[in-house]
């Protein structure tokens, strides 16, 4: 589903949390198959490999504890592949540099052939170290060490061998089978100026979660340098917003116009935490839908 409104075009898609779907496969089916019957494109969803216990040393202040449900994402989208048919499957985002580089590149590669092409990898540097640190992985060198993990992505995808020296990466005369398609279109969270211009030299699009329209064109004209001093088409570097499915009907669809005026290239519809079941979902996307497409 287009967003078109006389100007630029932008994609709709869903961001599915785990508050409706939960554990239930049933579910996330029917959410799922929902979503890609409503014309909906695009299907996000998060990552979140371990939640800290509050009583740990130290506390506990974060948003999520080990109370809370994730889906292991690549698993799902595996599932998912398998029960959908056109709607793109999206991590949104896979903290990267908190595992192993040569894995998720196969891992990749295995949704990319089951979903026909339909996979997208959104990343991030994250900021739960508690993850950091049980997956064994150093969180204060995360930012440089993701850029490092991008190269040799997209070399386990375009080769069959591959030999790769870099400052903390290396694989000598090895190689994922099968390969994918083609590149994986790699988009980046992120809002510091380091990462906006990570994402201007070596990303595909920005994944961002902001509120504020006039922080976004900011940021959009930041990647849009960094982009044209690497010598890139700063116009092939896509942006994600969202709209949370709340409120006033119209104020939402105001919101995703108002993402597409300021260069939002796609736009998913989130979740209310509290929404409580599938069928209520269900029926938040298909009003948001018919309103959005008028």
């Amino acid at each position: 589903m287009t967003q078109h409104h006389g100007g630029a075009r932008m994609k709709l898609g869903v961001f599915l949390s785990v508050d409706s779907v939960a554990s239930d496969p049933s579910s996330l089916r029917d959410v799922d198959q929902a979503a890609e019957e409503l014309g909906y494109e695009r299907l996000g969803a998060p990552d979140h490999v371990l939640g800290a216990d509050p009583d740990r040393p130290g506390g506990w202040t974060a948003p999520y504890t080990h109370e809370n449900f994730w889906h292991e994402p690549l698993v799902m989208f595996g599932y998912l592949a398998a029960i959908t048919r056109h709607i793109e499957l999206m991590t949104g985002v896979l903290i990267l540099p908190q595992r192993a580089t040569a894995l998720v590149a196969k891992q990749a590669a295995e949704i990319d052939v089951l979903s026909g092409g339909r996979f997208v990898l959104g990343i991030g540097a994250g900021w739960n170290a508690v993850e950091y640190e049980s997956l064994n992985r150093d969180f204060h060198n995360r930012g440089r060490r993701m850029e490092e993990q991008v190269a040799l992505l997209r070399a386990l995808w375009r080769q069959p061998v591959v030999t790769f020296e870099g400052r903390y990466e290396r694989v000598f005369k090895a190689g994922i089978n099968p390969l994918p398609s083609g590149d994986i279109p790699i988009w980046m969270g992120g809002s510091s100026d380091a990462a906006l211009d990570r994402i201007g030299r070596i990303g595909d699009g920005w994944y961002q979660l902001a509120s504020d329209v006039e922080v976004v064109k900011a940021g959009m004209a930041r990647i849009h340098h960094a982009a044209g001093v690497a010598g890139r088409d700063p116009h092939h570097i896509g942006m994600q917003a969202s709209v949370m499915l709340q409120g006033d009907l119209g104020d939402q669809v105001a919101q995703a116009e108002a993402w597409r005026h300021a260069g939002a290239t796609h736009c998913l519809a989130r979740e209310v935490p509290g929404m409580g079941s599938p069928a209520a979902l269900i029926a938040a996307l298909r009003a948001f839908a018919a309103a959005a497409g008028e």
